[in-house]
């Protein structure tokens, strides 16, 4: 076991310490909290029992660190299965499939789109201590559910990197969904835009909330259907990157998306054969970071939705 000793000087003053340590011990975020959830961390001779806590001028830090818990990564993993649908020297694009997570975290160390993508690009594995991101998110810049399938760009290099975060900071990445609601939707759009943040009465779960961070999705129907009981496939655009925004938006204004079990309100398409929420991340655009030209690409939808649609177009 190696021991960390640091006096907080004024340049970390006000600083959280799961931020702190990660510098002064040259750790990802997660292997952060890995330390402050084993009661490895203290200031003042007193345990750290929360990553947010904020250090103070003069206060000492100490850190209790495993040699376990030293700089690594995720490792490849070839058995991932997902879809390379563009690759150049500055981005990736893939379709990634229902049911796969997209990077470590609770829960999911391993299997993860990151350790399929690791195999097929290893060069992924210095980006984050390049652009100063989590070692367990290499080139990710935005995420779907585990649930949701489709299309998403991983950056490779660290100009690619922070050229995506900043077009989705300024909104100028397109994400379009197709998604099956429950009921009908009577207008042919409308925008929902209202604040999400984490549920009061479940903290897993997302909600519209005054206290939450500004989101904006507008929506198109695309078809109606009325049997066996009324739904709505309509196309759904974010305008900002919210976790689980989709699902909580359309079921805030009474269309939960189908399938979708936290979302539901206890509601259900009778017969359904869908086990997740239809929901496909359908067309993705951006400005390509190395040639400034506007790209775009578009993901059918998979069988096990394609299949659903069918039923109820039958």
């Amino acid at each position: 076991m190696s021991v960390l000793t640091v006096t907080v000087p004024a340049s970390l003053d006000g600083v959280r310490v799961d931020r702190a340590v990660a510098l002064l011990a040259d750790l990802s975020r997660s292997s952060v909290n890995t330390l402050v959830a084993e009661g490895r961390v203290q200031v003042d001779g007193h345990t750290v029992r929360s990553r947010s806590t904020v250090l103070r001028l003069g206060q000492e830090l100490r850190v209790d660190r495993m040699e376990e818990h030293a700089p690594t990564g995720p490792e490849a993993d070839p058995s991932v299965v997902f879809t390379v649908v563009h690759a150049d020297g500055e981005v990736i694009v893939v379709d990634k499939p229902a049911g796969l997570v997209v990077h470590p975290g609770a829960g999911h160390r391993s299997g993860t789109l990151v350790h399929g993508l690791l195999a097929d690009f290893p060069d992924l594995a210095s980006l984050p201590d390049a652009v100063g991101a989590d070692r367990d998110r290499p080139g990710i810049v935005h995420r779907l559910d585990r649930g949701t399938s489709g299309l998403m760009v991983v950056a490779r290099t660290p100009d690619a990197y922070r050229s995506l975060v900043a077009q989705l900071g300024a909104r100028k990445v397109s994400r379009v969904y197709r998604a099956l609601v429950l009921g009908t939707i009577d207008e042919p759009s409308g925008i929902v835009d209202a604040p999400i943040g984490r549920s009061v009465s479940s903290p897993t779960r997302m909600a519209v909330s005054r206290k939450g961070k500004e989101a904006t999705t507008r929506y198109r129907v695309e078809q109606r259907f009325s049997e066996p009981a009324p739904t709505t496939l309509v196309w759904a655009s974010l305008e900002t990157g919210r976790t689980h925004q989709i699902r909580v938006h359309l079921s805030a204004i009474g269309h939960p998306v189908v399938g979708d079990e936290v979302y539901s309100q206890g509601r259900a398409l009778p017969g359904a054969s869908v086990t997740r929420p239809f929901l496909h991340a359908h067309r993705l655009a951006f400005e390509h970071p190395g040639s400034g030209e506007l790209v775009s690409w578009t993901s059918d939808l998979p069988a096990d939705l394609g299949d659903q649609l069918s039923a109820l177009a039958d």
